[in-house]
Formats: C-alpha cells, sequence, structure tokens
C-alpha cells in the first residue's frame, strides 16, 4: 500500500502568540513559518510525489504553495477531513488561560473523553482524519501503485492521533506524540501492519537546547505549539 508523509504545516501567527487558532480563518503563516514553507521543496528533493491532499486552512495552504510551484506537475487536492480540530469555544483564546479550564485534564489524560464545547471531539477528530487516510491509501494505490508515495498538510493534533492509530496506541496516550511545525512524519502502510519512518523531524535540533524556563510539567501544548523559538 501507499506511504504517507505527514507534515505539519509552518509556524503561523497563531503559534507565536500562544493563540488556539483552531478553525479561525486568516491565520497565515509568520516569517519563520514562511521559511519553513520555503525549505520544503529542498528537504523533499528526490521523493516522488504521487498527490498532495491538503487541509482547507490558510496556514496549510501556504505551506504547500512552494513545493507545488516547485513542482507544477503535482495535484493538489483540498480534504475536509483533514481540517484542524474543531476547537469550539476554545477557538481563538490564549492557551495560558486554556491551562486552568478543568476540560484541559481530560484533553491532556483521557483524551478519547474530552469533547471542545461548541465544537468536536478529540474521538471524532481522529476518526475523521483515519479514514481519510485509509481512503487516500487506497486511492493512491489503485492510481499508482503500491509503491506510490503522497504528502498529507495537517495540523499538530491530526497528525499525532494519525500516528497514535498507525502504532496501535490508544487515543488517550497521543499527547505522548510531538510534531513541530513543518515537521514530517513518515507512515509506511503495508496489508500487515504500518510502519513509522519518521516521526517530526525537521532536521533542526534548536528544538532541543536547554532554555531558560523549561516546562517540567509533562503538559502537552495543544495545538501542537510553536516549536523552537
Amino acid at each position: 500500500m501507499a506511504t504517507l508523509i505527514l507534515v505539519r504545516h509552518g509556524r503561523s501567527t497563531a503559534n507565536t502568540s500562544g493563540v488556539l487558532a483552531g478553525r479561525t480563518p486568516g491565520i497565515a503563516l509568520d516569517e519563520r513559518g514562511a521559511a519553513q514553507a520555503a525549505a520544503l521543496p529542498g528537504r523533499l528533493a528526490g521523493v516522488p510525489l504521487a498527490a498532495a491532499v491538503c487541509s482547507p486552512l490558510q496556514r496549510c495552504r501556504e505551506t504547500l504553495r512552494p513545493l507545488l510551484d516547485a513542482r507544477p506537475e503535482l495535484p493538489l487536492h483540498v480534504e475536509d477531513r483533514i481540517n484542524e480540530c474543531d476547537y469550539g469555544d476554545w477557538s481563538g483564546r490564549k492557551l495560558a488561560e486554556l491551562n486552568d479550564e478543568p476540560l484541559m485534564d481530560v484533553v491532556q489524560t483521557h483524551a478519547s473523553a474530552a469533547a471542545f464545547p461548541g465544537g468536536e471531539s478529540m474521538r471524532a477528530m481522529q476518526n475523521r482524519a483515519v479514514e481519510a487516510v485509509h481512503d487516500w491509501n487506497a486511492r493512491v494505490e489503485a492510481e499508482h501503485g503500491e509503491d506510490a508515495t503522497y504528502l498529507m498538510c495537517s495540523h499538530g493534533d491530526i497528525v499525532k492521533s494519525i500516528v497514535a492509530d498507525a502504532l496501535g496506541l490508544h487515543l488517550d496516550l497521543f499527547q505522548r506524540v510531538h510534531v513541530d511545525p513543518c515537521s514530517v512524519t513518515v507512515i509506511r502502510y503495508t496489508r500487515l501492519r504500518p510502519f513509522l519512518l519518521r516521526l517530526g523531524d525537521t532536521g533542526d535540533f534548536a528544538a532541543l537546547a536547554p532554555r531558560d524556563h523549561p516546562d517540567s510539567s509533562g503538559t502537552a501544548e495543544v495545538g501542537g505549539g510553536a516549536g523552537a523559538p
């Protein structure tokens, strides 16, 4: 079956301002995010791609624009099922204030029971994203053969939930997975099982350097975080 390259969108203006963007319109890449997107064609040079599949949100489209410019023959498909999680009433709020919400503990430790007020549940988010992957695996294989590789550009929680499914992890454990902006995650699907070939690969180890104010709480940032400073 197909090999899937999952790209989280580049760093956005919401990432740097500490806001949970969700599906809020008009959220663009910031300067660093634009540079990350510009580097993507070089990072994927030599990898044949059968198709590019994209979340409908602006920050994902902007992330793929340099790659599509470099490969004008590459077809782009917009896929609503890999849209950002619908955070409902949490959308547009500061992450710092959301940390005080009782629901945040559920999101962190019991994600399968978490449902955002006015939005969707994390279980529904994972189900639709995984369904999209399986449908696209079948479509790409049927049209391009079982050795074909294709790309999906989506969002942090979507990528993490797809990885958890591929590894056979319960959704309650998906917060143990971390993917930085514009990171590349690769899953090769076979008839027996998926294989995780890359996870959150940016080629940049700056995020591993000690920070002035390290976070030792073990809390995962909803939406995925801003990556290296």
